[in-house]
């Protein structure tokens, strides 16, 4: 529940910011006719739906398992997540592309840039913020991996979409910039559009490694190597067990790890016995890792297993 409302918080403080910095710059294009700030208005407005809809995303997922999804609705983040990289892709490249495409063919003179500036200085300036806040709370969770490895390894979506969103916001503010500038020094109002055909590359690209990332946690991603070990470590170690199985685990939700595991007993164990093991290692292993919530765990003894060699062995002699 922690690291949910942490993935909350920057989600409000993107929101908060997106909102601000689209109607500045709608502003600013109705004055310039600036087809890169056209652009960048649109980005910010599908950023702030695209905010909305991962915190539906989260209320979502924390519904209670009921009888038709037994392991309960974790993957609706991860859902919503993909549709966010759609919305991205279709909505703010597309309408980037179409802008700078239209502004090629029919280009027009732009007047005073100031407003431009303005504009872009404080979008920069809200963007900052907010994605200082989102690689805060990331950096409070990845421990010593690099930012890279930290995404690819993460299973929150709402976190490191924030962090791509704002990351392609600040790229395009200084594409945009650049169009701007460019433009008017050098009287060439193709810069312009030129600009937001990059912005659209730019979100184009940024929704293809959100769509990749949410595509592997939404058909099922396992728990992080590490904790394979730790758990494969935790019940090999329990005085009943002779081995276990690398454990077979599936994230159906970022704090939310279901787990299957296949041990062996020792010989001799009563049931009694095979039952108290069976609890000592599920306790242990939520100790541990309390993200793991659903255990469920094969147990064999040596005895029968030998028994079922032998039961082969004669079926084969047959």
């Amino acid at each position: 529940m922690a690291s949910a409302n942490a993935s909350k918080l920057a989600i409000y403080a993107a929101i908060g910011a997106n909102l601000a910095i689209a109607a500045s710059k709608f502003v600013a294009a109705y004055f310039t006719g600036s087809s890169a700030m056209i652009s960048e208005g649109i980005h910010s407005v599908v950023d702030t739906g695209n905010g909305l809809l991962l915190l539906l995303g989260i209320r979502k997922s924390q519904k209670a398992a009921d009888a038709s999804h037994p392991f309960g609705y974790g993957k609706e983040l991860y859902f919503w997540s993909l549709i966010v990289a759609i919305l991205i892709f279709a909505i703010g490249g597309g309408m980037s592309f179409y802008e700078g495409i239209a502004h090629l063919r029919h280009p027009s003179p732009l007047t005073d840039p100031t407003w431009n500036y303005v504009v872009l200085g404080l979008a920069a300036l809200f963007e900052s913020i907010a994605l200082g806040l989102a690689l805060k709370q990331f950096n409070a969770t990845r421990g010593t991996k690099g930012v890279w490895e930290a995404i690819r390894a993460s299973k929150d979506p709402a976190n490191f979409a924030v962090i791509f969103e704002d990351s392609a916001a600040l790229l395009g503010l200084v594409v945009a910039a650049l169009g701007v500038y460019l433009g008017h020094q050098l009287n060439n109002p193709y810069f312009d559009g030129a600009a937001s055909l990059v912005i659209g590359v730019i979100l184009s690209t940024t929704a293809t490694l959100l769509a990749y990332e949410s595509k592997g946690l939404l058909i099922g991603e396992g728990a992080d190597p590490e904790v394979l070990k730790q758990i494969e470590a935790l019940a090999e170690t329990d005085p009943a067990i002779r081995d276990a199985k690398r454990p077979l685990t599936m994230h159906f939700g970022p704090n939310e790890v279901f787990l299957a595991l296949d041990v062996n007993f020792k010989q001799g164990l009563s049931a009694a016995e095979v039952e108290q093991a069976v609890e000592r290692i599920e306790r242990n292993i939520r100790a541990q890792h309390p993200d793991v919530q659903r255990i469920f765990i094969e147990a064999r003894s040596v005895s029968t297993e030998r028994d079922r060699k032998n039961d082969d062995a004669i079926d084969t002699a047959l």
